[in-house]
């Protein structure tokens, strides 16, 4: 419900009405969904050193949906990072994290960071 209202007040604030902000809307839950994905995917692969790679994978298949997926992304990556910074879990994960989520938004490719042997699956 929380999420919900956010996403109706963000998209009359971003000036989004009519079809525009059922899209939007659509979006962002197919963003959050994609984020998510990525974060499953990276607990079952279990991988040293992947965790930037299922960051920029994540944020780049939430920005593909449009920018309801990308507005998404950035407030679930950050959302994710404020916690890591509150809780004392290294800044400087974090910042790589932050490089991570952004290179996927911007839409580069998630390859960049994929780590030697992790399985096609992924």
């Amino acid at each position: 419900m929380r999420l919900a209202t956010i996403l109706v007040f963000c998209s009359l604030f971003m000036g989004v009405s009519g079809d525009g902000w059922y899209s939007f809307f659509k979006e962002a839950i197919q963003g959050t969904r994609d984020m998510w994905r990525a974060y499953s995917d990276m607990k079952e692969a279990n991988w040293k050193h992947s965790d930037k790679y299922f960051h920029a994978r994540g944020n780049y298949d939430a920005a593909q949906r449009g920018p309801g997926g990308a507005w998404a992304a950035k407030v679930i990556s950050n959302a994710r990072e404020d916690i890591q910074r509150f809780t004392g879990h290294g800044a400087e994960n974090s910042r790589d994290d932050q490089f991570a989520n952004e290179w996927g938004r911007s839409g580069r490719d998630p390859n960049y960071f994929r780590p030697a042997g992790l399985p096609s699956k992924y």
